[in-house]
């Protein structure tokens, strides 16, 4: 197979691009890197179309492999055939290679290995081939009643041909073109059935007490509702297809069966799919279902994931922070708009104490006192009642302040964990758990980096999934947002550090030591004095890292060391100077300069690097989270008992699922959008309209107070 123009034709790519990044791959170079910095060789593929190609070259090549090892496993046996080596070789996917195997693999003792053994397969070959006869089956058999057989348990000719109808059944499902003509079947006509293990007992699960679906047609989140119900002894699963339709289908290859071994042979074709045939073909339709569901809830949580981490910084929010409680409090954390911790302590506005004037009071002293503009509430327990006192205490104390409520999923994971405890060594878990708050909305990016991403909340079925290829794909998409954004090389954590391109986690610690020893860093080329960080490390890092108000104004772009001499001339032919950078850029670079084209074939640089280039003189630095919207702000509380069908507002999406988003309005649960309400057209998937942390503007279409449940819809008048 060549790979290079395989993958070119899957991904719809120019092979020489493919060729390009493939290469650029295999040197070493992180996704982030080629996505930005080499442009020219791949066609200008962003980190998506990287991504993709990334892992479908680790299939191919594993596919590849895969057939080099079962073609020396097949000759090692005395058993491959030119015909059957060129059919390996010419497979497109892995479970072609694994079919033609199947036949030569290893395996424990079977009936039809038994009657092998006891020298029943010449009687089997005849009945394959249907041999004219003169006498009946059984006569036949006798023949090869031995005692070499008759100790093996075939001692008469019944057993005999049993022993070889089980040598046919066990031939004709290791069939590599059979199996797969079933399992098209399997997977075309067969129905998931569930039943309930207890029709009387109450669980989530009720729905799929007695539900049957096409398993073309069933939606990946209801194959993990019925897997985990399933998984808990609930519900009772299997796969329904059509047993005499798919026998008919099997022995249809042996269209004229006549003479003493037709019933034979008719018994075997039952036998084999029955036996051995039909649980593994609805074991792997089952799998196959799983891991189309599991595939499709990691590239929904992956999506919403890079949705939360987009969510725009609100910079210069003085912040006071509180983490609702009842019994303890509410802990406060006030924060300067660095996320510098200013002062803690913690009020009591809810039960049982519910002291709301000394509430009040605390937060009068603490705005007035450290000059906050921005009240910051968790959404967790007693999130409700902490919300109406901080509206009332701005209605009547604090008219210029405002209030937002922040999503605390794994605010406490963070804050017990020991990067926390490193952090903040001086600190009880209940205030860093309100740091972590103030501090998400100041710089979402920055704060939720320091979560594990399976933590943060957002998506569907998370703890049932493949751990470690979820795992692999929110890490794949922190990394392509943190490179995204960029990190400032001297405020930013280990924890953003070590998700920079080129940067592992010791490295990310280094970084942090050497600016403790020797103070700022100066100038990119610095940071080649951290230990560990070379030169491989330093060519994919150092376009990533910003470092403002250094001795080179390019320092602080996205520009890359490397195009620091391209960067230079076209500011001397722009007439100005590098220092026009640290005072907005240069906003008209683009009219002083005129044909990047041009330009780009005197410089001897590329047009795409250029044009990224010009861009970041443009705009030295730019956040591209500042093109999202802002979060959403109150001054007054709502309830559920506010709520009425028809009312409009204004709400930020929490998570994004297969059925709908949900989205918060205000009122401390989360509102959902079914996604037959999320607009005027037919919508394929809820992520094609919204993302995680888009403000959106709902109507409320249901409330149900005693569920607790709001039903909305994004079109109006729906």
């Amino acid at each position: 197979m060549d790979i290079i123009a395989t993958l070119a034709e899957e991904l719809a790519l120019k092979p020489a691009a493919v060729e390009a990044a493939v290469a650029l791959i295999d040197e070493g170079n992180t996704i982030p890197f080629i996505a930005r910095y080499r442009k020219e060789p791949t066609g200008g593929m962003d980190d998506v179309a990287l991504r993709a190609l990334e892992e479908r070259l680790g299939y191919l090549r594993n596919l590849e492999q895969r057939k080099e090892d079962v073609i020396v496993l097949i000759r090692a046996a005395g058993k491959l055939t030119p015909d059957l080596e060129e059919e390996i070789r010419g497979a497109t996917v892995m479970q072609r290679v694994e079919d033609l195997y199947r036949p030569y693999r290893k395996k424990r003792q079977t009936r039809a290995q038994k009657a092998r053994e006891a020298g029943l397969e010449p009687l089997a070959n005849m009945i394959i081939m249907q041999v004219k006869t003169r006498g009946s089956a059984e006569e036949e058999a006798a023949r090869f009643v031995t005692d070499a057989s008759a100790e093996a348990g075939f001692d008469t000719p019944e057993r005999a041909l049993a022993g070889a109808a089980d040598i046919v059944a066990e031939v004709l499902c290791e069939d590599a073109e059979n199996v797969a003509g079933l399992r098209a079947f399997t997977q075309a006509t067969g129905e998931v059935e569930s039943l309930a293990v207890d029709a009387g007992e109450k669980t989530p699960y009720e729905p799929y007490y007695d539900y049957r679906e096409p398993a073309g047609k069933i939606p990946n989140h209801r194959v993990l509702a019925i897997d985990r119900g399933e998984r808990e002894g609930k519900l009772r699963v299997r796969v329904r297809v059509d047993a005499d339709a798919a026998i008919a289908r099997l022995g249809s290859r042996w269209p004229r069966r006549q003479g003493a071994f037709a019933p034979v042979l008719d018994a075997a074709v039952a036998d084999g799919y029955k036996r051995l045939m039909a649980p593994s073909l609805e074991r792997e339709l089952r799998a196959k279902l799983t891991v189309r569901a599991q595939t499709d809830a990691i590239k929904v949580f992956a999506k919403n994931l890079e949705g939360l981490l987009s969510v725009r910084p609100v910079r210069g929010a003085r912040v006071i922070a509180l983490d609702p409680g009842y019994r303890t409090g509410c802990k406060v954390a006030v924060l300067d708009e660095t996320g510098k911790l200013l002062d803690h302590g913690v009020v009591y506005p809810t039960p049982p104490r519910r002291d709301i004037a000394g509430t009040e009071r605390e937060l009068k002293r603490l705005a007035d006192r450290y000059r906050i503009n921005t009240i910051v509430i968790g959404n967790g327990t007693a999130s409700r009642e902490t919300e109406a006192v901080v509206s009332d205490f701005i209605a009547k104390l604090a008219p210029d302040l405002r209030y937002t409520i922040v999503n605390e999923a794994g605010a406490s994971v963070y804050s017990a964990s020991a990067l926390a405890s490193e952090e903040h060594p001086d600190l009880d878990v209940t205030t860093r758990g309100a740091m972590s708050l103030g501090r998400r909305l100041q710089d979402p990016l920055a704060e939720l980096v320091k979560i594990p991403p399976q933590s943060i909340g957002v998506g569907q079925y998370q703890h049932d999934l493949d751990q470690g290829e979820l795992a692999r794909a929110l890490g794949n998409v922190v990394e392509d947002v943190v490179n995204r954004v960029g990190v400032d090389a001297n405020t930013a954590s280990a924890s953003l550090l070590a998700y920079v391109s080129g940067i592992t986690p010791q490295v990310a610690r280094n970084i942090v030591a050497y600016r403790e020893e020797h103070g700022r860093f100066r100038d990119r080329r610095e940071l080649l004095k951290v230990a560990k960080l070379g030169p491989k490390a330093f060519e994919q890092c150092a376009g990533f890292l910003r470092i403002a108000g250094g001795a080179n104004p390019l320092d602080a772009t996205a520009v890359h060391p490397e195009s620091y001499a391209v960067a230079t001339e076209l500011l001397r032919r722009a007439g100005v100077s590098a220092d026009e950078l640290a005072h907005g850029g240069v906003p008209d670079i683009r009219e002083r300069l005129g044909s990047v084209g041009l330009l780009a074939g005197e410089l001897g640089c590329g047009v795409l690097t250029l044009i990224d280039i010009v861009a970041e003189l443009e705009k030295p630095g730019r956040d591209p989270r500042d093109d999202a919207p802002e979060p959403v702000f109150s001054r007054a509380a709502l309830t559920i008992d506010d709520l009425e069908p028809g009312m409009e507002l204004m709400g930020t999406v929490r998570n994004v699922v297969d059925f709908g988003a949900f989205v918060d309005v205000g009122v401390h649960q989360d509102g959902l959008v079914h996604i037959s309400k999320m607009a005027k057209r037919f919508v394929k998937h809820p992520s094609d309209v919204v993302s995680v942390g888009d403000t959106v503007k709902v109507w409320v279409e249901k409330v149900d107070r005693d569920c607790g449940k709001i039903s909305l819809t994004m079109v109006h008048g729906a």
